[in-house]
């Protein structure tokens, strides 16, 4: 594959996307079971994380895309209200404040946000999916 063509397998999102809400939810991984995670727009960039609570393991959002604080400041979990730091997925507030949601690594090349060459899809999907 040369430099200027994508593998579009490991997209998960192109930039224009994160615009509108500043962040996107996403699935990677093979089968019925695939890892759900969510984009989100920092400083210095995108970071991305799986869209699972470590309080209970339930999702963090209520709605499609809705993964940020009512100012966008912060992520927030809508199940039971606990705060995240976007940059780093710390949880500052609530009842699993100390913990860390879990990164998935990704790059931005061409306008698009890709899963990092190192992280397996399937592997993912395996563990949190």
């Amino acid at each position: 594959m040369s430099s200027n063509e994508l593998d579009l397998t490991r997209v998960l999102c192109s930039l224009a996307d994160l615009k509108a809400t500043g962040c996107r939810g996403f699935r990677v991984g093979p089968g019925e079971w695939p890892m759900k995670g969510f984009v989100v727009q920092v400083s210095d960039g995108v970071r991305a994380y799986v869209n699972r609570c470590p309080h209970v393991a339930y999702p963090l959002n209520y709605a499609p895309d809705m993964f940020l604080t009512f100012d966008d400041s912060m992520i927030q979990c809508y199940v039971h209200g606990a705060i995240f730091e976007k940059e780093t997925g710390y949880c500052i507030a609530g009842p699993c404040a100390g913990l860390k949601l879990v990164p998935v690594p990704v790059r931005v090349a061409e306008g698009y946000v890709l899963l990092e060459d190192s992280a397996d899809p399937a592997d993912l999907a395996k563990r949190y999916g």
